[in-house]
């Protein structure tokens, strides 16, 4: 079997990193950095206009909605390339919202989001998680009470990263509490100018922002509505399975510079990865960076082939998620005290990105879905075990 891309593979990450290359600025790369390399800060809003001209953000979408029809696995090549760079790489409206708009809306409504999505205008959050609806989703509360022609919702959402910096919310509402708790949902997609949307900060111990999201008596017109009243579970479940492909670019990147420091630094009269403790461990992570590469681009060929990835998305995301965190580990052993000193400091080490990361991946095995919920879906839809 042939793991390699195509020649046409190969030109289109090439153009992009040679665009990358040339338009990116310190200042977008910091601005990606405060953000968790979401999008929707003003200098990447700038920078992907410029982008998505290309069809960039959305290749693999149909030409009439903005893409480029390219198969699945250009999209896959691009995310990894942006992550590489630094760069923003998790798009809501481009990689979880659009793809369910353009399976579940009418045409009017696909015309309305789709190419403004494309052209990088516009970004949704999501809003799932709730103080008492987390791993368990189905168990959410805000309410969207049915008014004709419009919905107003109350309630409040937790944890939703984009909201401060997103134009909609992609929001999962109950819009029929008597029905059995998975079959009274709703989609809705929100305009965040609405009246009535309070957004609060929740700042995370890497540094970085989240949100709370309340809602007092919005007003969502019903044409906002996603697919069909009460039929948001399945759509959600489609999104979140869409939403767990994660790019691992940033961590290849970051494992280069550690490699490359452990070979420049001389200890004891020999270069620090001349130490076997020190070899093992970059060994045992270039082994499971391997690994995260085949089941990353193996989600683009089942996409591919017209088939939405279950547990597998759920295999690449809990893979990558324990990667990330022993990335962080073993960065902060083998660079040792100096490891801790934060980025600004003239001490510190690879731009103090060590320290962060010990931080900032202790998420990784919660958001998008905890650890112990991927195994769960691993065992029940790739093994075929019973429920627990």
């Amino acid at each position: 079997m042939d793991f390699t891309f195509s020649i046409e593979e190969q030109q289109l990450a090439t153009d992009v990193r040679q665009f990358i290359k040339e338009e990116v600025t310190p200042e977008l790369i910091a601005e990606t950095h405060e953000l968790e390399f979401i999008y929707g800060g003003p200098l990447a809003r700038q920078f992907f206009k410029k982008f998505a001209a290309n069809g960039w953000l959305t290749p693999s979408w149909p030409k009439k909605y903005g893409g480029l029809e390219l198969p699945e696995i250009a999209l896959y090549i691009v995310k990894n390339e942006l992550a590489y760079a630094g760069l923003p790489f998790l798009f809501s409206g481009a990689f979880l919202c659009g793809p369910s708009i353009m399976r579940h809306c009418d045409e009017k409504t696909k015309q309305k989001f789709l190419i403004p999505i494309a052209k990088g205008e516009i970004e949704f959050a999501l809003g799932y998680s709730e103080p008492g609806a987390g791993s368990d989703l189905m168990s959410l509360e805000m309410t969207a009470e049915d008014r004709g022609d419009h919905f107003v919702v109350n309630g409040q959402k937790t944890f939703n990263t984009h909201a401060h910096v997103a134009d909609y919310h992609w929001l999962a509402v109950r819009t029929d509490p008597a029905a059995p708790k998975h079959k009274g949902i709703s989609l809705l997609m929100v305009d965040m100018k609405s009246e009535g949307i309070t957004i609060r900060p929740m700042i995370s111990m890497a540094g970085t922002r989240t949100n709370e999201v309340y809602y007092d008596n919005v007003v969502v017109p019903k044409e906002n509505l996603v697919g069909e009243k009460n039929q948001g579970a399945k759509y959600i479940m489609v999104a979140l399975d869409l939403e767990r492909m994660f790019a691992y670019g940033h961590y290849q990147h970051f494992f280069e510079k550690l490699v490359a420091y452990t070979r420049e630094t001389i200890i004891d009269c020999q270069p620090l990865l001349k130490n076997p403790l020190v070899r093992q461990k970059i060994a045992r992570l270039e082994t499971q960076l391997d690994v995260i590469r085949l089941l990353y681009f193996r989600l683009a060929h089942i996409l591919g082939k017209g088939e939405v990835p279950t547990y597998q998305s759920s295999m690449e995301k809990n893979v990558l998620a324990d990667f990330a965190q022993e990335l962080a580990n073993s960065a902060m052993e083998i660079l040792g005290m100096p490891g801790q000193i934060k980025a600004g400091d003239r001490r510190a080490i690879l731009e103090g990105r060590a320290q962060w990361l010990y931080r900032f991946t202790v998420v990784e095995n919660i958001w998008g879905g905890s650890a112990e919920i991927q195994k769960s879906i691993i065992a029940q839809r790739g093994l075929g075990l019973p429920r627990g």
